[in-house]
């Protein structure tokens, strides 16, 4: 069955059971090794895993002359980004490079929640730490939280395009509108949506012999006789 026969939310129920190392793995045997956003780049809360198709945003810095009032981010952008949010989506943001306001916050991801997004991914910050803390099944992967207001420093300027977010091993990691993306706290993956109903049965099979082996050396099997079992270490 294809992705286009299942629904995103049923994709991802069977996504947020894969640990995102098993993401790795598959990807990696299948040839796709550079597929890790910047280790910098974690669930804010470690405990979160965060699974779904992306919406991505591309942004710049946005200075605006001393005694000027500037729109800053939270115009026409915001609103056709909320035009096109779906049950199961991720919003995924690279800030072109403004390092220092946080960039999004509490009132605007609970305005993402309830468009159906799963959470939000940044390369650089986000506002409100204690806010994003308590929405409900909403996972935040960022480089941490500033108190600095983005509407006179930041602006969206595309939505649904080609982006490119920092990569581990590669310097730029390309997305685009429909790719899957997984974080947990070892990192964030993204898995290309040509490839992701194939990535996702194969982690599926690595998860399941993992579970295996994991569950017979708690029972008191041997690591050796378990690895010989289920082939995972």
């Amino acid at each position: 069955m294809s992705t286009q026969e299942l629904s995103v939310v049923e994709l991802q129920t069977r996504w947020d059971k894969i640990r995102v190392a098993n993401v790795y793995d598959t990807l990696d045997k299948m040839g796709y090794p550079n597929q890790c956003l910047d280790l910098g780049i974690r669930p804010l809360f470690p405990h979160q895993h965060l699974a779904g198709q992306v919406i991505t945003v591309r942004g710049s810095a946005y200075p605006v002359p001393r005694g000027e009032e500037g729109s800053g981010w939270t115009g026409n952008y915001f609103e056709q980004l909320r035009q096109i949010l779906y049950p199961g989506c991720v919003v995924v943001v690279e800030s072109g490079g403004e390092k220092h306001a946080g960039k999004f916050g509490e009132m605007t991801s609970w305005a993402l929640k309830q468009g159906g997004a799963h959470g939000i991914v940044l390369d650089s910050y986000i506002r409100d730490w204690l806010g994003l803390e308590v929405i409900p099944d909403y996972t935040v992967c960022a480089r941490g939280t500033s108190p600095i207001e983005s509407s006179q420093r930041w602006r969206m300027d595309g939505i649904n395009i080609t982006i490119g977010m920092p990569g581990t091993l590669t310097s730029r990691v390309r997305l685009e509108p429909g790719d899957w993306i997984i974080g947990e706290a070892d990192g964030v993956i993204v898995v290309p949506k040509a490839i992701a109903m194939e990535t996702l049965v194969k982690a599926e099979e690595l998860e399941a012999n993992e579970q295996g082996m994991r569950e017979d050396v708690a029972k008191g099997m041997s690591f050796d006789d378990a690895y010989k079992k289920w082939g995972r270490a």
